[in-house]
């Protein structure tokens, strides 16, 4: 091989490692946490990662790190593809099997809640990202004991609510649901999993019924959900980005069209499709097909910079052999004269 050619060749190695290097550091696009009721990490988030009120999410902010929280919006697991009761262990139920957000599996009795009472209940979910997907709503049972880490067997073992593609209002999913009789201190289990592609993302939910002891003879403190303002605040030190899927691009369906509204779904219903059905940035995203484990941060159009990025890979790689073919002709033409 010719200097000149190793140089080309040397090129073209060169530049594709800095070109997929760039594309693992892509930015990442957040997806949402439950509201109302107000799950655990939006509870800790609201409190601030860095100076929480609450000794429970003291304690999960210690056994989790300060990240955890800002980045509350993505608690997922990327290849859910339907089968989370098979690969989320016991135990580990809130984090949904992640290590970076382990705090939020401490077995205590003394986590934010929400008060709550049996019958027709109308649920909010944060949608940072919106996708289109199911809602599946899990109860515990009356045997729970919140002082123990919670097991797949702790919750009913059917969804008390089941819908596919809930309105948005102001950027929250919105569904109603009937909840079950109870008493004292429950936990409500989602699982949003997206029908554009095997992700799927996860949440637990402190709830009361009545009196709540918190188990120390006090009263746990109450949840509250962050606000757009406090959202907004805490994005600058999020590692997931919304890529613009905030409250305005967030509004879709009937809302987004001027359409009447579609019906409401019912509690316990199969799960509805038709107009209902989130469209983002004017039409249904793309599947996403990498198979990076973390597709918690590429959803919706963020795949845009990664194809970009990897198509400068390939241009790179191309002109470089272009260079190296077209210096081989010219030094061929000089030869042959």
């Amino acid at each position: 091989m010719t200097a000149r050619r190793k140089v080309a060749a040397l090129a073209a190695v060169g530049v594709a490692p800095l070109a997929l290097t760039a594309l693992s550091a892509a930015p990442a696009a957040a997806h949402g946490s439950m509201t109302d009721p107000v799950s655990r990490v939006s509870a800790c988030f609201q409190e601030g990662p860095e100076s929480p009120k609450s000794a429970a999410c003291k304690a999960a902010v210690s056994a989790s790190g300060v990240q955890a929280f800002y980045d509350w919006n993505a608690v997922n697991i990327a290849n859910a593809a339907g089968k989370s009761k098979e690969i989320i262990p016991d135990g580990k139920l809130c984090s949904a099997g992640n290590d970076k957000y382990k705090g939020l599996d401490l077995p205590r009795a003394d986590w934010p809640s929400s008060k709550l009472s049996a019958g027709n209940h109308t649920f909010r979910y944060k949608g940072t990202a919106p996708h289109k997907g199911s809602f599946e709503l899990y109860i515990t049972k009356d045997s729970y004991d919140p002082s123990k880490p919670l097991k797949w067997s702790d919750l009913e073992e059917k969804p008390f609510v089941n819908v596919a593609d809930p309105k948005m209002e102001n950027g929250d999913y919105v569904f109603d649901g009937k909840i079950p009789a109870r008493e004292g201190r429950h936990l409500i289990y989602s699982v949003w999993q997206r029908s554009d592609s095997p992700e799927a993302f996860y949440t637990c939910s402190d709830v009361v019924f009545g009196q709540d002891s918190g188990g120390s003879g006090a009263p746990a403190p109450a949840a509250s959900a962050p606000s757009e303002q406090e959202i907004a605040a805490g994005a600058d030190k999020s590692s997931v980005e919304h890529h613009g899927h905030g409250d305005a691009d967030a509004r879709t369906g009937a809302e987004a069209t001027g359409a009447a509204p579609a019906e409401k779904p019912q509690a316990g219903a199969e799960p509805q499709t038709g107009d209902n059905r989130p469209e983002v940035n004017g039409g249904a995203e793309k599947p996403v097909t990498t198979a990076d484990d973390n597709l918690a941060e590429t959803g919706g159009d963020s795949t845009t910079p990664y194809i970009a990025i990897g198509g400068a890979a390939t241009l790179a790689v191309g002109a470089a052999a272009m260079f190296a073919t077209t210096r081989r002709r010219a030094a061929t033409g000089r030869h042959g004269r």
